[in-house]
């Protein structure tokens, strides 16, 4: 069942540009591709589906409601270096919603993809 994935679903208005944002800016791999309705990526055991508007996970609820991107639930992925990963994805033009955040388990901050679904990126601290 799913080949070992955890899988997430996140909606997205244009697959192909989510493809690129994903594999070329955070080291995710094509899994599937049903351009232009849907596609899924995969970083380590993480499988994210691409959901674009055609596709059947963006259609709307019985009672009207339409799944829509952003929000604040979202993916986290670990990094070693978090200022060098944020200079480098700044570099690149990518939107973030704050600066870097520092507690008691590391620091971490929040990126967009082109959609407004949120990505956490995140530095351990020292342990």
């Amino acid at each position: 069942m799913g080949e070992g994935f955890v899988s997430i679903r996140y909606i997205v208005e244009d697959v192909g540009a989510a493809v690129a944002f994903y594999t070329e800016h955070l080291g995710f791999s094509l899994h599937e591709d049903a351009r232009p309705a849907f596609a899924s990526v995969t970083r380590g055991a993480l499988r994210l589906l691409l959901s674009g508007p055609a596709s059947s996970g963006a259609r709307p609820m019985p009672d009207g409601r339409k799944p829509v991107a952003g929000g604040w639930n979202r993916i986290l992925i670990e990094v070693d270096d978090i200022a060098e990963t944020v200079q480098q994805l700044r570099a690149a033009g990518l939107p973030f919603r704050n600066e870097i955040l520092s507690g008691v388990g590391g620091s971490q901050i929040l990126l967009d993809d082109p959609f407004g679904n949120p990505i956490e990126l995140f530095q351990p601290g020292r342990r």
